[in-house]
């Protein structure tokens, strides 16, 4: 019996060796096979795109990279076919193909298609040579345009669309806020959407092989902007009382510079504060030239007096600024003068004033009480004064504002006569006037149940300013 179970055991030994060298012959085998097989693919896609490679729909199997790259370059004459039509209401901007540079980037959609099975991953690269025998695998090709042209071209668009949204201007009467300029929607272009439909387009060329002459016509996507204070919520701001009063006279004003004084005042009546928000003078008075209707009138360039538009603006900027003071408000920004003007000390002393130049120069105080401020101006352009009022609700703040104290005066310089042979002989012109320099300095204290909020000295060094006198000379 034993000696049978030895021998049974021993056939089926040879039985499992017979298996093992026989599936070992076939792994060689079919190792040999695989590695000929690709030995052979190899050798026959030298160079080549491997099959099953294909690009917006076309078969590039066995293809050169150069081939490739011919096709899409003779393909490219689809881009120069076509023109878009962006329009919105009766405005129009036309670009073509050419002009916007469209165009397939043959060399990357050939390199792309090329590198497919040749990544240098080996079981990478395995997978996608079976992948591509047996299946397919789908490219897009690469279509490049002139992204410069195209913002060109809706900066042109905005130009013609774009208007801002315009916030509802108040007057208050009778304890209420009045409308008297209802707010304004504004229009803005949606770039960003008008360039996703011209390059959908683009690809639809791209996908449609267009051979003739084509209008696309876009209508442009143009979204409403809507202001921060609009007409309907005008009586929700908290709009008591009168916080605080700024005066100033300008008697003596040329025409010019009443008118830029009353064109400027209008611009900054009528104006809403949010609480929390800081007030920009110059932000809200906007562009000063001649284009936006200000006038020639004197002021300050360059160390001289000197006729420019928005001369008077500063007569303007220093009776908010009281305004400003006398409601309690923080001043957070406030420049002085070059030297005193006289229009400034006709109801106030010295250095109780604040000049503004834009950009740089500005007048800027804060909204921190918990209701909106508005503030009102009366021009009165027979009696030459202006008037500021700002309204809001009151916390109870108190103001104390010191005088002024004039600390040291320089007199002025002595006259200086100059010869100009753009005058008449005999006529002489006064360009700029004497003024005494100063140092001037006064306290300004704002309290609320008997505690200090905050508390500022303000001071200005004036320089002593020459009269200046031009003297004819030409005969």
């Amino acid at each position: 019996m034993v000696k049978e179970a030895s021998k049974r055991d021993r056939q089926e030994f040879s039985i499992l060796r017979m298996f093992f060298y026989s599936g070992l012959i076939l792994s060689i085998l079919f190792v040999v096979f695989i590695a000929s097989f690709f030995f052979q693919f190899e050798k026959l896609y030298q160079n080549k795109i491997y099959p099953g490679v294909i690009i917006d729909n076309i078969r590039f199997g066995g293809k050169t990279k150069e081939e490739v790259e011919q096709y899409f370059n003779e393909k490219n004459k689809a881009f120069e076919n076509i023109r878009v039509e962006l329009t919105y209401e009766d405005k129009i901007a036309t670009i073509s193909g050419s002009e916007m540079q469209a165009r397939y980037d043959s060399q990357l959609s050939s390199t792309q298609a090329y590198l497919i099975g040749r990544s240098g991953n080996l079981l990478s690269d395995i997978y996608q040579k079976w992948r591509a025998k047996n299946s397919q695998i789908r490219l897009k090709s690469v279509v490049t345009f002139n992204q410069e042209y195209l913002e060109e071209t809706f900066d042109y668009l905005s130009s013609l669309i774009d208007q801002p949204s315009e916030d509802a201007l108040f007057n208050f009467k009778d304890g209420k806020v009045k409308v008297f300029k209802p707010s304004k929607n504004g229009l803005k272009l949606n770039r960003e959407k008008t360039q996703e439909q011209v390059l959908d387009y683009i690809l639809t060329v791209r996908n449609n092989n267009i051979d003739r002459e084509e209008v696309k016509i876009i209508g442009l996507d143009v979204v409403t902007v809507y202001p921060d204070i609009t007409t309907e919520n005008s009586n929700n701001f908290g709009i008591k009382e009168q916080l605080g009063v700024g005066k100033s006279k300008f008697t003596g004003s040329i025409a010019g510079r009443i008118h830029n004084i009353e064109l400027a005042a209008s611009r900054i009546s009528g104006r809403l504060i949010p609480p929390g928000e800081t007030f920009s003078f110059n932000n809200a008075l906007g562009d000063v030239s001649a284009s936006t209707g200000f006038q020639p009138a004197y002021v300050i360039k360059d160390g001289r007096t000197v006729l420019g538009d928005g001369g008077g603006v500063c007569q303007v900027s220093t009776t908010l600024f009281r305004a400003a003071l006398n409601s309690g408000l923080p001043i957070e920004e406030r420049h002085a003068h070059s030297y005193r003007v006289s229009y400034y000390e006709q109801d106030s002393g010295p250095g109780i004033d604040a000049t503004v130049f834009a950009p740089s120069v500005d007048l800027k105080f804060k909204n921190d009480t918990s209701s909106h401020i508005l503030i009102q101006a009366e021009t009165d352009t027979v009696n030459k004064t202006l008037v500021f009022s700002l309204y809001g609700t009151s916390d109870g703040r108190k103001i104390e504002l010191t005088k002024p104290v004039i600390l040291s005066q320089t007199p002025p310089p002595p006259d200086l006569y100059q010869d100009d042979p753009t005058l008449a002989k005999g006529v002489v012109k006064q360009v700029d006037w004497r003024a005494w320099g100063a140092k001037v300095n006064f306290d300004y204290k704002v309290t609320r149940n008997g505690e200090t909020i905050f508390e500022k000295s303000f001071f200005s060094n004036f320089q002593p300013w020459q009269a200046v006198f031009l003297r004819g000379t030409r005969e």
